[in-house]
């Protein structure tokens, strides 16, 4: 390493995050995940454009890992415990439950439509099993839908790396083992133990860090923002350095520490994204490098039949065996179903069987990638349509809005950002019909890109987004109000009298 590579090196590196970027916009308004964006990046700087020569499959697995932590720390800091609590119990039972039915399914396939050995079938399933955050909630951020069927969405995608992950390594060990591996009967409780003892580290990592940092009390939101970041990053290592699930110690962690009551939230969660968005640009960008847009041709049909038995039969029926139990609606099912988007996790995965040394599989990268650029192809953009014609579209979208200003800290206030769908009925109702609890007020109303400060008789419409500012203590009950009157019209709740 010279200094003239390393200026060159930035040089390259500033651009292409510069047009990851500047990717973003197109993303939001064609409706395509950015990650398809970011690999189509990787491919033009590959040897058979640019002419960047890259191939090394060890140190992709590696530098996916780390940004792979770095993406769950980002989720876990950023994903409020009210938005999936409620969502928890069956978002762990589709990232556990729901994955060996996956699995199963996909292996099956595997083995009968490629001629695989069952081991390595197995492990394909495996591979192909976990969903990715980024790529759904890139689609719906201008589709809000039913707050618990997001909670599940969005904590399913933070749970299932961590058992997925112990699955691939542990079907790779056994299938490159010319002893057979571990039993079954072994594997699972072992499983079972490492994600349990990932999740226990998670949480004491979490606890003792906002304990500390409350104690401690940085006078900078810099400096709070890069130890909460470490802190997360630390329960990742450690996790993993005792054998355990340092994935799932990672989002507990980042879960904990989030939503503490800790100084500079709105700071670390800026940072937090930042770091997230960064890591996103450079790991898809890699895969896209990796890539070799000659190859790919040849795992076109493979991946098209597994894709669609991943997409037609697999994920519904694990939708179907996880989430019949807490008797989630058909049509909510249905959108689960659909909106299981692969992403990074799958081509990085796709890796580990190379590197840890089983025979015969080095077209599986080619697979997954096509796989996953074709289906985010078919399903991203879809989502939309089909959460209007499955009726899962939520009818007021309301979600807290970080402000980067410390008084706002200091007063114990928060501000949330509240748009009226157009079945939403809180059109025609007047503010003060709203008798929203007392602490919280409409502070401003936009309307046809025209904003103006509401009386008491201004009258709400479909379509407009209201910033109603609240103190902390009732911000949960204004939520509360707010979907009950949007559900009910200007009875609900009548006889209850705000707090």
């Amino acid at each position: 390493m010279s200094v003239d590579l390393l200026n060159h090196s930035l040089l390259l590196g500033t651009a292409v995050v510069l047009v990851a970027i500047a990717a973003v916009r197109f993303s939001l308004s064609s409706g395509l995940p950015s990650l398809l964006l970011y690999l189509a990046l990787g491919l033009v700087l590959g040897e058979d454009a640019i002419g960047i020569n890259f191939d090394d499959q060890r140190l992709t697995q590696v530098l996916g890992f780390g940004a792979l932590a770095l993406i769950l720390a980002e989720g876990g800091l950023t994903t409020r415990w009210t938005t999936i609590r409620h969502a928890l119990a069956p978002a762990a039972v589709l990232a556990t439950v729901g994955v060996v039915v996956s699995v199963l399914v996909v292996g099956a396939a595997a083995f009968l439509l490629l001629d695989l050995p069952w081991t390595v079938a197995l492990l394909v399933g495996a591979v192909l099993s976990s969903t990715d955050a980024a790529a759904v909630f890139s689609v719906l951020r201008r589709v809000p839908i039913h707050p618990r069927l997001a909670g599940v969405l969005e904590a399913e995608s933070g749970l299932n790396d961590a058992p997925v992950v112990l699955l691939v390594v542990a079907l790779s060990e056994q299938a490159a083992s010319d002893h057979g591996g571990h039993p079954w009967y072994v594997l699972v409780p072992l499983a079972a133990f490492e994600l349990a003892a990932g999740a226990a580290i998670g949480l004491g990592v979490g606890w003792l860090g906002a304990k500390g940092l409350r104690r401690l009390a940085l006078p900078s939101s810099a400096l709070t923002s890069l130890a909460v970041l470490t802190l997360t990053v630390g329960a990742y290592a450690l996790g993993a350095t005792l054998h355990t699930s340092g994935f799932l110690a990672v989002y507990v962690a980042g879960l904990v520490l989030g939503n503490s009551e800790m100084p500079h939230r709105t700071a670390v969660r800026g940072f937090a994204e930042a770091v997230g968005w960064l890591a996103q640009i450079g790991l898809f960008v890699l895969l896209g490098l990796l890539a070799s847009p000659g190859d790919l041709d040849t795992q076109v049909w493979p991946a098209l039949a597994l894709g669609v038995v991943l997409l037609l039969v697999a994920r519904p029926l694990s939708v179907l065996v996880s989430m019949t139990p807490f008797r989630m609606p058909w049509r909510q099912q249905a959108f689960l179903s659909w909106a299981g988007l692969r992403g990074a996790v799958p081509v990085v995965l796709a890796t580990v069987p190379v590197t840890t040394g089983v025979p015969g599989v080095e077209w599986l990268f080619d697979l997954v990638f096509v796989l996953v650029v074709v289906f985010t192809l078919v399903q991203g953009p879809t989502l939309p349509f089909m959460a209007r014609r499955l009726h899962v579209e939520h009818t007021m979208d309301s979600r807290d809005l970080d402000v980067e200003s410390a008084p706002l800290d200091e007063l114990g206030a928060e501000i949330l950002q509240v748009r009226i769908g157009q079945d939403s009925r809180l059109h025609g109702l007047e503010v003060f019909e709203l008798r929203l609890p007392r602490g919280a007020n409409i502070a401003l109303v936009v309307r046809e890109q025209n904003s103006f400060v509401p009386g008491d008789r201004t009258v709400l419409r479909r379509g407009d987004q209201l910033l109603v500012v609240t103190t902390q203590k009732v911000r949960r009950e204004t939520q509360r109000r707010l979907r009950a009157l949007s559900l009910g019209g200007r009875l609900a709740l009548w006889g209850k009298r705000p707090p």
